[in-house]
Order: structure tokens, then C-alpha cells, then sequence
């Protein structure tokens, strides 16, 4: 009797001590997990080659990986053959799969938007109902900051669901701009002003076409058309500025901009 209860003894403690060194496994290859992502990132991240936008991307899954070679350490320890563990894991896997549907849809997502690069870090991006700068790309989101200072994560599934605006695929953008007269006004006088104007600002790119036409007839105006190319991170600046001296030159030259007007006619009826 006293050897059977040695035994069992013998059995926790055995099973005791396995036990603990799968959670110290567990605890210390999870710190070592990150160190070890944050190192390989950190030499990608010296490559002047290497995009800036795979560089979280392949954070996770270094990190990822990771944890599960940690992961199959420690239930080797507690004595579960890895064999046997990924087996279990493979027949799980249709259900986890149906379970996470979502999840792994923006996994694959995440996959295309690196494959593809529809864009980069550091991007003026609207895609999945959000406009903002690109700040971080991840395995199942997308970081966004908002002009006005505010992080969304959009799932990467959503941004690959709809269509992709990025402002700053191409160094160059074009202002557009509609600028309305009174049919009054002299045509020549005004596009004399406007061309002035728009020759006088020096982030209006002079070696590209310049448009100033009149386009269309309306109902209470004469329309002008201006278009300019400006350099991308220009195209605010520019636009803003143009539509402001416009008005105040307009203003001096006595050159009239109309709004909409209603004429109201009451007629009386005698009974």
C-alpha cells in the first residue's frame, strides 16, 4: 500500500514539475517570441529596399509563428505528441475556420493589399468608408490617422471589398476649379484676370497645360473653367489660394460672381 502511494506521489510530482516547465516554456518563449520579431523587423527595417508597409505586416506573422513553434514545445513537455496535437488541429480546422470566417477574410485581405500595394505608409488613402494617412499595415487591419488626429482601424477586408482613392499615388495633381460671372461682365477682361492670377502663383507647375475657358452657359452665370497641375502635397494650398484672390481681384476689378436668384411675381385677382 505504502509503494502505491509513493507512486502516485512520484506520478504528481513528475506530472507537477512537467507542468510547470510547460508554463515556464510557454511564459519565457512568448517573451523571446517578441524580442526575436522585434530584432528581424528591426534588420528589415535597415534595408533602404525594404517597403516600410510589409514591416508591421511581418512583425505579426514572425511573432505568429513563433508562438505556435512555443506553443507545440509545451505540450510536448506535458507529453502531447506535436503529431497528434496538429492532427486534432487539422480536423478543427473547418470548424475554426467557418468560426473565423471573418478574420481570416481580412487575413487574406492583409496578403493582397502587401502583394498588390494599392498603397504605402505615410499615403492619403479613402478606402472602406474612412479618409485618412496611412499608419500601419497589419495581418487582419489597417491603421488610419484622420486630418483630424483621429486612429481607425479599418478591417483589411473592407478595404479590399470597395474601391481604393490614394491622393498621393502620383507626384502630380490637377486643381480644378468653376468660376462664375455675370453675363454682364467682359469674357476677355476676366480671363485676363484669372490668367494673371494664376500665372502669379509660383506652385502652379508652368511647364504643364494650363486651362482657363469659358465652359458652359448657365442659368445665371457665365462659367469658367481654370485647371493647374501642382505637385501632390501642393494641391490644398494651391486651391485654397486660388479661389481666395480670385474673389478678392474680382471684387477690386468691380467683375460681378452671381448666385442663384428667384424672381417672385404676386398677382393680384379682383373677384
Amino acid at each position: 500500500m505504502a509503494s502505491s502511494v509513493e507512486t502516485v506521489s512520484d506520478v504528481i510530482a513528475l506530472y507537477s514539475l512537467n507542468v510547470a516547465m510547460a508554463i515556464v516554456i510557454f511564459v519565457v518563449g512568448k517573451w523571446l517570441a517578441k524580442k526575436v520579431a522585434n530584432l528581424l523587423t528591426a534588420m528589415i527595417k535597415r534595408n533602404p529596399k525594404f517597403d516600410e508597409t510589409l514591416v508591421n505586416f511581418f512583425d505579426d506573422i514572425i511573432y505568429y509563428v513563433l508562438i505556435v513553434v512555443v506553443i507545440l514545445t509545451a505540450l510536448e513537455q506535458l507529453g502531447v505528441e506535436s503529431t497528434s496535437f496538429l492532427a486534432i488541429l487539422g480536423a478543427a480546422g473547418l470548424a475554426v475556420g467557418l468560426a473565423l470566417k471573418d478574420s481570416l477574410s481580412n487575413f487574406a485581405s492583409g496578403v493582397m493589399i502587401i502583394f498588390f500595394k494599392p498603397f504605402k505608409i505615410g499615403d492619403f488613402v479613402t478606402a472602406g468608408g474612412v479618409s485618412g494617412t496611412i499608419t500601419e499595415v497589419h495581418l487582419f487591419n489597417t491603421e488610419f490617422t484622420t486630418p483630424d488626429n483621429q486612429k481607425v482601424l479599418v478591417p483589411n477586408g473592407a478595404i479590399t471589398a470597395g474601391s481604393i482613392v490614394n491622393v498621393n499615388a502620383h507626384a502630380k495633381r490637377r486643381v480644378d476649379l468653376t468660376i462664375g460671372v455675370g453675363y454682364g461682365d467682359n469674357l476677355k477682361i476676366v480671363k485676363d484676370i484669372i490668367t494673371n492670377i494664376v500665372q502669379s502663383n509660383d506652385k502652379v507647375l508652368k511647364d504643364e497645360a494650363i486651362t482657363i475657358a469659358v465652359s458652359e452657359l448657365g442659368d445665371s452665370s457665365v462659367n469658367f473653367v481654370v485647371r493647374v497641375w501642382v505637385n501632390t502635397p501642393d494641391f490644398w494650398a494651391v486651391k485654397w489660394a486660388l479661389i481666395e484672390e480670385i474673389k478678392n481681384t474680382f471684387d477690386k476689378e468691380g467683375i460681378s460672381i452671381p448666385f442663384p436668384q428667384r424672381d417672385v411675381h404676386i398677382i393680384n385677382e379682383k373677384n
